[in-house]
Formats: C-alpha cells, sequence, structure tokens
C-alpha cells in the first residue's frame, strides 16, 4: 500500500480499491467467471473489505470507467448511450542494477538516446472481453513508456515510469498487458499498476526480464493478478494464455541462450567430460541403465568423443537456465563473495603444499584451531615477499592486502560452545536426531539387522552384532525387551555403501567402511552409542569382513572408538550430501518445477501457489552440475566415494526414494519414527519425544498443509474440478512421466483425482522445498565446518592388532587419527565451499513471506489467508525459541548443547544455522 501511494499518490489511492488488509471493493468474480462485463458502466459501491469472490453478490456489473470520469462526461450524471474514449494511467516499476560494467553503461546510455528518436518501450492492453464483431480480443491503443531518457541516470533501485492508454468506455477489465522492447538491453520489469477502471487499481505483478526485441521479435506478455482456472478463463484471454505456455516450451531444438525463456527436459550426461581424458568421463544418469530424475535441457553439441555426453561449460562461463531463473544481482553478489573466498581458502593450501610438502596433513588438533585463530596464512607460513612474487590475479592479491579476515574461517557453532564436545558419545549421537542429517535414524525393529542386499554377490545378510555386543548397555533389560518398548534405534548405512566399497577403496588415499551404528534411548530422552558394525567386501567364506566396535574400555580402545565414529560420520556426510539433500530437496523437485513452467499458466492459482517454492532452484541446480557434482568437482574431491558419488546417488534413486514418503508424516512413520495417534496434536505420537527436527518440523508441515487446503479449497470446492482441469493434470503427468520417467511405472505415485490428493502433493513439495531443505542445508558449515565433527572423507581404515600400522596407532593415536582424516588442502576446501552453501543472501524470502505480498494475487480471501500463514510462521518461531530454553529438552538445551534452530523460520544474512526460505535457493 505504502508503494502504491509513492508511486500514485494518495488521492488515487484513497479513491480505489486495494486486494490488501484495506480492500475497500472488489468486482464482481460471479461475472468474471462469465467472462461478461456489458458495454453500459454502472458504479459499483466501493465498500465492505472481505468478499468472497466465488459467491459475491453485486447489484450491477462492473464499470468499465471510474465515477469521476463518468461525471466528467456527462452533464446529467447519467450514462451516455455511446462508448467515450478516455485515458488509463499505467504505473510501470523496472528494478535497476545496483552495479553496472562499462559495457552496461554504455547500452544504457545508447537506449536512453535510442528512446528519444522513437526506439522504446511499447505496451498495450488486453481485455478480458472479445469483440463481438472482430471475435478477438479488445485492444487499447499501443502507448509508449515515458521519460526512460529523462530517467536514465537515476540511481534508485526502482525507477517507477508511467504510460497512458486510450481505451474505449466499453474495454471492460484488462487480463493482460503485452509489452515490446526496442531498445538494444534487457530490463528487468517488476510491476505494472494500472489506475482508471472503476474495479480500482489493477496489478501486474511481473518480476521478470524484457529482453529487445532483436533478441526475441515477440512481445512479452503479462497477466493481472486475477487467478483463473482454464475453464474459467476469460474469452479475450484464452488464446493469450494458450500461446504463453507454447511459447515457455519450445520445440526441443538446438541449444539454448543465455537469454531464452525455455523450459524443457534432458538427462544428466553433462557431468563429465571424456574430452579431458577417459579419468574424467562419468555415466549418463538417466535412463534404464543408471535412473535419475530429469534436468532442465540446455541442448550444447555433443563432446568429441562421446556423442551421448553433452559438452561443458566451465566456470567462469555461464551455464544456460531460463533467464527469469536466474540469480538476481544480490543473491549472485553473496554467491561470488563466497567463490572468491573459496578460492583463496584453497589456493593457498595448494601453495602450502607444494611449498612444504611434509606438511600435508594436520599434525595436532592445534593446527586446526589455527584456521579460526589466526587465519591461513600464518598457518601457511608465506612472508609477505613471497606472497607478492606469486602470479596471483590482482583481485586476490588485493583483496589479501586489504581484507585478511577473508583468509580466516569463523568458528563453527558446534565448538562455539564446547570445544571438546564432538568428542562425546552424547554429543555424536544428539546429532543423529538434532543435527544437519537427522533422517536417517531409525527404529530397530528387529536385532541382529539384516541386510537387503542379494548374498549371491555380496555375501551373507546376516549382521556381525550380536547380543553380547550390546546387553550390558540396556540399563537391565534384554534385548526382547529393549526392541518392545522401543528403545533401539539405528543408523544403517550398509545397504548402500557396500556395493561400492571395493571400488572406492581402490582410490588414492580414500578408505571406507559400510556402517551400522546402533543407539540406546536413556530414561532422560538422551541417545547413546552402544555399538557400530563396520563392513567390507565379502572376499570368501573365511574372510572376516565385519567388524563390531563398542564403547571403550581403555586409551586404545577410546581412539578405536573414536576412529569408528569418524567413519560412521564419513557415511553420514556422504548419504546426508548425496541422498537427503541434493537427490531428496535439489534434484527431485526439478522436475516439478520445469512441468509447472511448462503446464501451468501464470494465472492459474496452483502456479501462484506453487511460485515463490521454485525460485533459484534451477539456478542453482545448474551451478551444481557446473561445479560442485561434477567429474572431479567439489564434491567428489571432498568427499569418501570420490568419483562414484553420483552413482551413490542413483542408486539411491532407484532403489529407496518414493515421492509418497517423501512427507514428514510419512517419513517418520515409514522410518518407525513415530506412530499414528489421534490424541496427538498432529494426529502421531513420537517415540523419541525430543526429537528436535521432528518436534519443529511437525508444527511447521501442518502450518504449510493448513494454508495449502485453504487454498485448494478455495479454488476447488469439489473433486471433479480436480479431474477436469487440464493444465493441472497435464503438469502432474509430466512431472512423472517426463521428469520422473524412469520411475513412472512405480505403482506407489500418488494419484490426483480428489483435494486431498492435491493438497497432499503441494504440501509435500513445498516442504522438500523450505523447511525440509532449510534443515539439511543450513547447518553445513556450522556443524561440518570444524572437520573432525564428520569428516566427510576418510583416508585410513582401522587397523587390527596383527596390522603393521597398529603400532603406529598405539604410537602416536592423535597423529594416526589426523591422518584419517582429510588433508589440509581437502579439509579447507570442504570448509570454504560448505560455509558458502550454508550463507543466507540479503534478497532470501523466508517461509510466510513473499514479493509483493498484497497484490500477488487478485483474491483479497486468499490474500487474507496467507497473512495467516505469515503469522502462523511467527508463532512457531516462538514456541522453537520456548523449546530451546526448556532444559526438558536435553537434545536442544543444556551446558554446551547447541539450540536446535535450523527450523525457526527466519534470519538475518549469513552463516546462521536458521532460517526456512521458500526454496531451495542455495
Amino acid at each position: 500500500m505504502a508503494l502504491a501511494k509513492e508511486i500514485m499518490g494518495s488521492s488515487l489511492i484513497d479513491k480505489s480499491s486495494y486486494v490488501s488488509r484495506s480492500s475497500k471493493v472488489l468486482f464482481n468474480h460471479s461475472f468474471r467467471q462469465k467472462n461478461q462485463f456489458l458495454a453500459k458502466p454502472v458504479l459499483m459501491p466501493l465498500q465492505h473489505r472481505k468478499v468472497n469472490l466465488k459467491r459475491a453478490a453485486v447489484r450491477g456489473p462492473v464499470a468499465a470507467i471510474s465515477e469521476d470520469l463518468i461525471k466528467a462526461n456527462s452533464k446529467t450524471d447519467t450514462v451516455p448511450e455511446k462508448p467515450v474514449t478516455f485515458k488509463v494511467r499505467a504505473v510501470v516499476t523496472v528494478r535497476n542494477k545496483h552495479k553496472e560494467d562499462l559495457k552496461d553503461t554504455i547500452a544504457k546510455h545508447w537506449d536512453a538516446f535510442a528512446d528519444k528518436i522513437g526506439r522504446n518501450v511499447v505496451l498495450e492492453l488486453i481485455s478480458t472481453e472479445v469483440d463481438p464483431k472482430t471475435k478477438a480480443p479488445k485492444k487499447s491503443k499501443a502507448a509508449v513508456l515515458k521519460d526512460w531518457s529523462k530517467k536514465s541516470n537515476v540511481k534508485a533501485e526502482r525507477v517507477h515510469y508511467t504510460a497512458e492508454f486510450l481505451v474505449d468506455s466499453n474495454f471492460g477489465v484488462p487480463g493482460a498487458i503485452t509489452v515490446s522492447n526496442k531498445h538494444q538491453k534487457e530490463f528487468f520489469l517488476e510491476t505494472i499498476t494500472l489506475e482508471g477502471f472503476a474495479c480500482g487499481p489493477v496489478h501486474f505483478p511481473c518480476n521478470s526480464w524484457v529482453q529487445s526485441k532483436k533478441d526475441h521479435p515477440a512481445n512479452r506478455i503479462f497477466f493481472s493478478n486475477e487467478p483463473y482456472l482454464p475453464t474459467e478463463t476469460p474469452a479475450g484471454l484464452r488464446v493469450l494464455r494458450e500461446t504463453e505456455l507454447r511459447d515457455i516450451r519450445g520445440d526441443g531444438q538446438g541449444e539454448r541462450k543465455l537469454s531464452d525463456r525455455i523450459y524443457d527436459f534432458d538427462v544428466y550426461n553433462d557431468l563429465g567430460n571424456p574430452d579431458k581424458g577417459i579419468e574424467f568421463a562419468r555415466p549418463k544418469l538417466g535412463g534404464e541403465n543408471m535412473p535419475y530424475p530429469r534436468r532442465c535441457r540446455t541442448g550444447r553439441c555433443p563432446t568429441d568423443t562421446n556423442i551421448n555426453a553433452e559438452s561443458r561449460v566451465e566456470k567462469p562461463s555461464p551455464i544456460y537456465v531460463p533467464r527469469d531463473e536466474q540469480f538476481e544481482e544480490s543473491k549472485q553478489k553473496t554467491f561470488s563473495a563466497g567463490r572468491l573466498k573459496a578460492v583463496l581458502h584453497t589456493l593457498i593450501p595448494s601453495l602450502k603444499a607444494t611449498i612444504s610438502a611434509e606438511n600435508h596433513d594436520f599434525n595436532a588438533f592445534s593446527d586446526i584451531d589455527i584456521l579460526y585463530k589466526e587465519g591461513l596464512l600464518l598457518k601457511v607460513g608465506l612472508q609477505d615477499e613471497i606472497w607478492r612474487s606469486l602470479p596471483l590475479p590482482k583481485a586476490v592479491t588485493r583483496i589479501q592486502e586489504s581484507s585478511e579476515g577473508l583468509l580466516r574461517y569463523d568458528t563453527p557453532k558446534v565448538i562455539s560452545k564446547d570445544k571438546f564436545a564432538w568428542l562425546r558419545d552424547d554429543e555424536f549421537a544428539r546429532q543423529a536426531i538434532s543435527g544437519v542429517n537427522p533422517v536417517n535414524i531409525e527404529r530397530l525393529k528387529a536385532f541382529p539387522p539384516k541386510s537387503n542386499l542379494d548374498p549371491e554377490i555380496y555375501g551373507p545378510q546376516e549382521s556381525a552384532l550380536k547380543e553380547e555386543h550390546i546387553i550390558g548397555h540396556l540399563n537391565g533389560m534384554s534385548v526382547k525387551e529393549a526392541l518392545e518398548e522401543n528403545k533401539l534405534f539405528i543408523v544403517d548405512y550398509h545397504d548402500i555403501y557396500l556395493p561400492f566399497l571395493d571400488r572406492i577403496n581402490a582410490l588414492d588415499s580414500r578408505k571406507a567402511y559400510a556402517t551400522r551404528t546402533i543407539f540406546f534411548l536413556t530414561p532422560l530422552g538422551t541417545l547413546k552409542p552402544i555399538a557400530i558394525e563396520l563392513s567390507l567386501p565379502h572376499v570368501g567364506p573365511s574372510s572376516q569382513s565385519k567388524r563390531v566396535v563398542t564403547p571403550p574400555v581403555d586409551a586404545t580402545t577410546n581412539w578405536i572408538w573414536q576412529l569408528a565414529k569418524a567413519h560412521v560420520c564419513s557415511n553420514d556426510a556422504g548419504v546426508h550430501q548425496l541422498v537427503n539433500h541434493w537427490l531428496r530437496t535439489h534434484a527431485c523437485l526439478e522436475p516439478f518445477i520445469l512441468a509447472a513452467h511448462r503446464q501451468l499458466s501464470a494465472m492459474h492459482p496452483i502456479f501462484k501457489l506453487l511460485d515463490p517454492h521454485m525460485r533459484y532452484t534451477l539456478e542453482i541446480n545448474a551451478l551444481a552440475r557446473q561445479s560442485l557434482i561434477n567429474a572431479d568437482g567439489v564434491i567428489e574431491s571432498c568427499f569418501t566415494p570420490g568419483r562414484y558419488c553420483m552413482e551413490i546417488s542413483a542408486a539411491a534413486y532407484k532403489n529407496f526414494w518414493r515421492f509418497d514418503m517423501e512427507g514428514l508424516p510419512a517419513d517418520l512413520i515409514r522410518r518407525g519414527m513415530a506412530v499414528p495417534d489421534p490424541t496427538q496434536p498432529h494426529g502421531l505420537k513420537l517415540l523419541i519425544e525430543d526429537y528436535p527436527y521432528a518436534q519443529d518440523g511437525l508444527l511447521i508441515w501442518y502450518a504449510i498443509e493448513n494454508w495449502v487446503r485453504s487454498y485448494v479449497n478455495r479454488y476447488y470446492p469439489n473433486s471433479s474440478l480436480i479431474c477436469n482441469d487440464k493444465e493441472l493434470q497435464a503438469w502432474y503427468a509430466e512431472s512423472v512421466n517426463v521428469g520422473h520417467a524412469d520411475l513412472k511405472l512405480a505403482e506407489w505415485w500418488p494419484t490426483l483425482a480428489s483435494v486431498d490428493d492435491l493438497v497432499s502433493i503441494l504440501t509435500t513439495i513445498i516442504w522438500l522445498a523450505s523447511a525440509q531443505h532449510a534443515a539439511l542445508n543450513f547447518g553445513q558449515y556450522p556443524y561440518g565446518g570444524y572437520v573432525p565433527n564428520r569428516p566427510p572423507l576418510m583416508r585410513r581404515l582401522i587397523p587390527e592388532e596383527n596390522d603393521t600400522e597398529y603400532a603406529s596407532l598405539v604410537a602416536d593415536p592423535q597423529k594416526y587419527f589426523l591422518s584419517a582424516l582429510p588433508s589440509l588442502l581437502q579439509a579447507t576446501k570442504f570448509m570454504a565451499v560448505v560455509d558458502t552453501l550454508s550463507t543466507h543472501s540479503p534478497d532470501e524470502e523466508y517461509l510466510g513471506e513473499r514479493q509483493q505480498p498484497s497484490i500477488w494475487s487478485g483474491d483479497a480471501e486468499i490474500i487474507e489467508s496467507f497473512y495467516e500463514f505469515s503469522a502462523e510462521m511467527r508463532r512457531i518461531e516462538n514456541e522453537i525459541d520456548r523449546r530451546n530454553l526448556d532444559p526438558n529438552f536435553r537434545n536442544r538445551c543444556g551446558a554446551g548443547v547447541l539450540p536446535y534452530e535450523l527450523l525457526a523460520p527466519s534470519s538475518s544474512p549469513g552463516v546462521t544455522c536458521r532460517g526456512v526460505p521458500n526454496s531451495v535457493s542455495i
């Protein structure tokens, strides 16, 4: 409202209706549905704040022009019989760049000059009605954006321009605007607001780049904020609705340009670069051999050596995503700053490894502490003259000279309250339910656990765990009693790692087990680890491929136990990153996003609901393909599975992922962490009451579900409307059959035939994009930035007494332990990357927030419901704060214990270990 007053003046606003908390009037929705607006305007009364748009009864039809205009054109205050021509004013908001390079400045000045001679920005209004004579949509005369050249030097972030349209009094209500950019340069169009119609201001939330006609000759189409189901589309907009969707799908041919706005599907065939050598070749992900979700098609030519592999675009060259999916300037600035930080952090250890090879490893824990206290320069020991003599980019040298803070890592939260907490068993166990990966723990249903792998290939399915390993840690219970009373839990990585161990352990400086960890739930409600099983590939009937490590009884077994926990954490870090984080929230959502843009019109109410939850996801996924999950990228460099990382991710997709289990309640029940209980607030009883991720997550899950249900009920009062919604059905069908083509025949896919079906599907998608991603992402540096806490990579196995390395372990256990962790180079590279991934940018939108909150929809009832959802997010945040101060919740409160804030909805910019953005945006 404040913005509207600023750009239009308070008098105009006070006389008009406004779709917000201060609404005075809304036009008759029933007339909108019938696509009928009478030629003779009759005024509506400006009253009533809340109006049910589906059922509102208005005595007369909607006026096409304002009361003042009618009075001006009629001396007797009666409506003229013949249509009159009148002016309508548009205020157009364009967002400027914060910083311009020389090329931008030249283009801007050229466009300012060209605008004076007629090469300008031209707009045209399109009515919701069809002209009865021509059978074509009614159109206004073209209008030119005023004062572009005069405002070319305005430094404000947002610049407001005006345009005046000439329309007839029988024009009806505008439903769309076309924009033609005759300048050389694209511009970002944020909003258009029309004044002069009796229905009040008409809002167009555009939020899109408008390309020059020389690059994209067709006019851009923007629809008003009025939501329409396909069958309700006004006659004047039907063809435009179909045209816009057809254009956005493209034809599936050719290489995409960075300025394109085309959404299409492809397989992951661009992660490797066989032209660089066989060691850089990677298998295609997607298809019968290696099922995987689809990604956004870029259409680049194949590599020279493999026609089935798409050629790569390497940094710093940008990789294609549709233009509107690219990071906005403040987001790009934050991400680029993080990348520069990563360059500095990885550059110096590389130099250090070259200059001083004997210091390749951390020799003591104090070496790690230096990274936070004094920075890398002192650790590396480079003198100023050596630094200045190195052939470094000027930007790097300048930053080193001006801001050594970039070379010093922030102290991770996990050691900020208790430097030695990570060594304790209770902290190791606590992180399984309130750390960065709290989604793998399960209730142990049978003891000993059993593998589901083929025994002909992978050896006996039986575990090496025996009752004697755990009986002494059960507080006097038998194993049977502990199982029956739900006291035993497991984190089981046996089946996902074992098929890859032969290949992983053949890599240089990579060593891994397939681990199982058994936890006991104490009377205090905390967990304690009581046994760790370490499995290696089965090589024969007499091979000892499984080993059980139990809590220590002396100094030597203490170090063996610490090494075993480190291997568990390494398994956990890999599954967390490759499966739970990347696969389940990034990759598996991309098909739903692509299909939404391709099949749902911008005016579809479900597109309007999903829009904030799709922001930036395609861009961050493309950047991941470019430098994170690619051959020899950060993930392969920093995680134990190395070149087999994405094959593990694909195996998890094939064998474990299923969409119907991705919602929080279904996932908790599947893992045995909760049971249905109608007496509980959310219909579930947690078997570990103090399970912070589940406790807080259920609050958010049901808040999302309630918001989605109220939204869906608004537009689909009965299920037949869902079945007959061709755009909605096409979206879901394409998401499954094309986006998840390799699993499309799975019987577990939910149907989309009822209101409950749609609510469940949408709630799951929004949950994954917001809260689930936040819980898995923004704790990466706070917990993983101290590498000994959860090493992403291990380089040594644990020696047995008869191994030659056993003497080294006994002689200097600290040195042996550190030599098993990542090297200095690997550790600092990993730390720099997770630091970037854990950072909130200044333009982040959090759950309960969205751009233009009062005008993103033209439905006042929905806007009201959204504000209620926003208020619920604030209530949830207060409840989470309360829980974190409750000493009864020992897994989030206590001496040296980190509060659980990863699901607290709001956050400031930076690495905060809290905040739930709307979308997978980093």
